[in-house]
């Protein structure tokens, strides 16, 4: 079932009915097909009647125009449909397949955006690992539920899976909640040259089982894979041959780890996605010397490919809530301490680069990796076979401070927060209260004062209050904003004492920047 030349005004549906006989004559049927509304009442249907050979899957087409659609609107209306199509005979329905039909166009812009029904609209993206403590992918319904409304708290309008096939009741729901989704094949960095014929049997599978969803707009190709680069090339696109051959209508996508947006291993798809980590893998959050940084890439990318149509396809770094620190340096990186991953780090990162990506249009969409900690095989990075990019701890009960970042910048809900609620015990007796607000300048107190100098930090979401006195033991910080006659706060307790200040890692002072 596709759809074509779809507005407010009509849209048309095509459908392909692929029917068998398993009897040794020849039958006289009836296809039938209607589409349903979400009040169960018939929009339209279509009857065609059909002489079925015993021989070899028959192929039927049907065409409907539906004249004024309820449009599937993303979150804000995501509306569906159902199309039920019967085989008759003699008015006896032999079989029926029921499918969901959300009408919608989607369109990638370069340099402008994603559209959604051709109006603009915000691809706030989080990627997705299938898995659970003790359960690995084996994921209850309710597993799945929970997940999804995390993801709607936290704002998302899009989620990459990443990186295989996940359940077909997850596509579903987000069918329903009107989530925007990247599907992809496990075509995964390492290339042995022995994968085509599983990678093209995979993605074909990927396509016909999950083509009606109507959630879905692209197929994800690969996900950095390397050298040989000749064989990489020639396979990626067989793989993007195959999609269009398979589904004409929707986008493909490959995945680039390189850093390089014009590299040919990566530009044999529709969109290519650029995994980037910088202050994490390489570079730095921000530019203190001479290495690359978020700012300076997306400035050069910018200019010399304002024709390309790209994504920020994962950016994130690990967080370990019982990991620490007062001030965000430039350590808690891969490179820095294997064991010691602070939570501040991962805040710096995230702040410093979604303020960077949201006023870059040359991202048409960005994915944070990841939403949730997920499994891995032991490496040298992490005592226990855990990746801790997660916004969300893995048995999904911690949502980082990174969680409220995006949150405050992408919910419609009003929110007010306080940094640095598990870094507790402190030795600094001056320090730096960071707020995220999406409800105005907050009012700040600490101790039941109000402190004057609040002020924007990256966006106009972040708050920074420098150099805030504590006093020598309990100190009590409270966030508040009144706005049309709501008021939204937050409050945390810090207990300040020098004797703190030897036990935990310092940053330099060239590491310190502005409420971090």
């Amino acid at each position: 079932m596709s759809q074509k030349n779809v507005s407010k005004k009509s849209a048309d549906i095509h459908l392909k009915v692929k029917v068998d006989n398993k009897s040794a004559q020849t039958n006289n049927i009836e296809i039938f097909t209607s589409i349903i509304d979400h009040n169960n009442k018939t929009v339209k249907s279509i009857s065609t009647p059909y002489t079925l050979s015993p021989q070899g899957r028959q192929e039927i087409i049907q065409d409907i125009k539906v004249n004024n659609p309820h449009l599937w609107n993303g979150l804000e209306d995501p509306y569906l449909n159902k199309v039920v199509t019967q085989i008759k005979q003699n008015n006896q329905v032999l079989d029926e397949v029921t499918q969901p039909l959300g009408i919608r166009k989607f369109e990638l812009k370069a340099n402008e955006g994603f559209f959604l029904n051709d109006k603009k609209y915000p691809l706030y993206g989080v990627t997705r690992h299938q898995d659970r403590w003790g359960k690995g992918s084996a994921l209850s319904n309710e597993d799945h539920d929970e997940d999804l409304a995390i993801i709607k708290e936290i704002g998302a309008t899009s989620i990459r899976l990443a990186h295989y096939q996940q359940s077909d009741y997850f596509y579903s729901k987000c069918d329903s909640l009107g989530l925007i989704v990247w599907a992809e094949i496990p075509f995964v960095n390492q290339v042995t040259t022995l994968e085509e014929n599983n990678a093209m049997q995979q993605l074909k599978e990927l396509i016909r089982q999950n083509y009606n969803h109507p959630s879905i707009y692209t197929w994800g190709l690969h996900n950095e894979v390397y050298s040989p680069n000749n064989y990489t090339i020639e396979l990626t696109t067989k793989l993007n041959d195959l999609a269009k051959t398979e589904d004409s209508d929707r986008y493909t996508v490959q995945v680039s780890g390189y850093n390089v947006v014009d590299h040919p291993v990566n530009n044999n798809a529709d969109i290519q996605g650029i995994n980037h980590y910088f202050g994490w893998y390489n570079g730095e959050v921000e530019n203190l010397t001479d290495k690359e940084d978020v700012e300076t890439w997306a400035n050069e990318i910018s200019k010399k490919f304002k024709d390309y149509k790209i994504i920020f396809s994962e950016y994130g770094a690990e967080a370990k809530p019982e990991d620490q620190v007062e001030v965000a340096g430039n350590y808690g990186n891969q490179w820095s301490d294997p064991a010691f991953f602070p939570e501040e780090f991962a805040t710096k990162f995230h702040i410093v680069h979604w303020a960077t990506i949201e006023k870059h249009p040359i991202f048409l969409g960005s994915y944070v990796w990841n939403t949730f900690d997920f499994a891995t095989p032991i490496t040298r990075l992490n005592v226990n076979p855990r990746n801790f990019k997660g916004l969300v701890s893995f048995d999904r009960k911690i949502k980082k401070d990174p969680f409220y970042w995006y949150k405050a910048n992408w919910s419609k809900e009003p929110v007010v927060y306080l940094t640095q609620r598990r870094m507790v015990n402190r030795g600094n007796e001056f320090t730096t209260v960071t707020i995220f607000s999406n409800q105005g300048t907050p009012t700040l107190t600490v101790n039941g004062k109000k402190i004057e100098n609040v002020k924007n930090g990256y966006n106009k979401i972040h708050f920074v209050a420098e150099n805030v006195q504590l006093q020598k033991g309990e100190n009590i910080i409270i966030a508040e904003t009144n706005l049309n006659g709501k008021t939204i706060s937050d409050k945390i307790i810090w207990n300040y004492d020098s004797k703190y200040k030897t036990s935990q890692k310092e940053a330099t002072t060239k590491d310190i920047h502005v409420g971090l």
